[in-house]
Parts: structure tokens; C-alpha cells; sequence
């Protein structure tokens, strides 16, 4: 049923996006730099493009920034999650040579350890 739902979703989207595509065929020059100061550069770098192509390609430019800019964001917490699983792995490590350095003796710690957990 989902399935379905994601099919319909992305049909009408395409159909709303080429509905704007042929609505906005007209093309529009894209200048580098204002009139006045492409002047005094003598940098005048212009481009015409369908005006469609303008719009799509500044939504997928700001979805882009919007990505990296949550990667960034988000850099503090993958670091502390990486090091609290090296941190788990390591205590793992310990908890498994305690058990097999002493297999006749238990510790009440590691007991509680060993006694599987209640569900609910």
C-alpha cells in the first residue's frame, strides 16, 4: 500500500514538475556580476538559460547546501557516537577476558551480567 501511495506521490510531482517546465520555457540571461561593477572588473560573464532550469537548478544548489551544511552540523554527534561504541567494544573486550580468566568464580557484577534480561 505504501508502495502505491510513493508511486502516486512521485507521479504527481512529475507532473507538476514538467507542468512549471513548460509554463517557464522562456529563457533569461544570468549575469556574474551586476552591470556596473562587471564594468569596472571587465568581467562580464553572462548565460542564457530556460528559466525552468534556473529554478530547478537553484532548488538542487540549496538542497546540496542544506545537505552539507547539516553534515557539519551533525559532525559532533557521529564523533561522540564513535567513540562511545569504540568505548562499548573495548569494556565488551574487558568483560569477556574477566569471564573466561575466572569460569569457576562469579563476581555478583558479572552474574547480573549473565542473567538475561525480562522482556516487558
Amino acid at each position: 500500500m505504501i508502495r502505491y501511495l510513493r508511486y502516486l506521490f512521485l507521479a504527481g510531482l512529475a507532473v507538476v514538475l514538467l507542468t512549471v517546465a513548460i509554463a517557464n520555457r522562456g529563457h533569461v540571461t544570468l549575469n556574474a556580476l551586476p552591470a556596473d561593477i562587471a564594468a569596472f572588473a571587465d568581467f562580464n560573464y553572462a548565460l542564457s538559460l530556460p528559466l525552468y532550469l534556473v529554478i530547478f537548478g537553484s532548488i538542487i544548489v540549496g538542497l546540496m547546501i542544506g545537505f552539507v551544511w547539516e553534515w557539519f552540523r551533525e559532525h559532533r554527534i557521529r564523533a561522540t557516537a564513535s567513540s562511545r561504541a569504540r568505548e562499548v567494544a573495548r569494556l565488551e573486550r574487558e568483560l569477556e577476558e574477566l569471564r573466561r580468566s575466572n569460569p569457576g568464580q562469579k563476581d555478583d557484577v558479572l552474574a547480573l551480567l549473565d542473567r538475561p534480561a525480562k522482556a516487558g
